[in-house]
């Protein structure tokens, strides 16, 4: 989705309202395709003072499945999305959206700024207690009745010493 934002930069118009949805149910993220439904993003484009900002709210549901006890979950997101959009930079490792032709990307940017949001464990809940490295019991649903102590049969010979 390309946004015009010319008018912005001459001083036509003041405030660009943005409230639009995008299907990103194609876009992986570590091997999983997590955004079964559409991401929507409220927010406007103003300029004030020469100086042109984005402030967006994205709202979407993560759909994933957790790293240590693999059970699939949904998890809501609303994150802010700030930038200053420019249509020219002095230097390459300035932190503002530089614009072609005055159109921004809007979909690229929310999409980046969305996956650079995510965590990199994915977890259905903060004290997960994973799998049961034995037996792969789901140990959220309670212990499974497997020996705690087990010795790593690399380290076998070491476990002698301790006898």
């Amino acid at each position: 989705m390309l946004v015009q934002c010319r008018s912005l930069f001459t001083g036509e118009v003041k405030t660009l309202p943005i409230d639009t949805e995008w299907d990103f149910s194609q876009v992986e993220f570590y091997g999983i395709c997590p955004f079964k439904q559409p991401v929507h993003a409220v927010g406007e484009i103003t300029a004030r003072a020469g100086v042109v900002k984005l402030s967006l709210r994205v709202t979407f549901t993560f759909d994933g499945q957790c790293d240590r006890c693999l059970t699939p979950f949904a998890r809501e997101y609303d994150i802010p999305v700030e930038h200053i959009l420019v249509t020219s930079l002095e230097n390459e490792d300035s932190d503002y959206v530089l614009l072609e032709n005055y159109q921004l990307a809007l979909d690229e940017l929310v999409q980046t700024d969305i996956l650079l949001e995510l965590p990199y464990k994915n977890l259905c809940r903060e004290d997960c207690r994973g799998l049961c490295p034995q037996c792969g019991k789901n140990l959220n649903e309670g212990l499974c009745g497997c020996t705690a102590k087990t010795v790593d049969p690399r380290l076998a010979v070491l476990q002698q010493l301790l006898n």
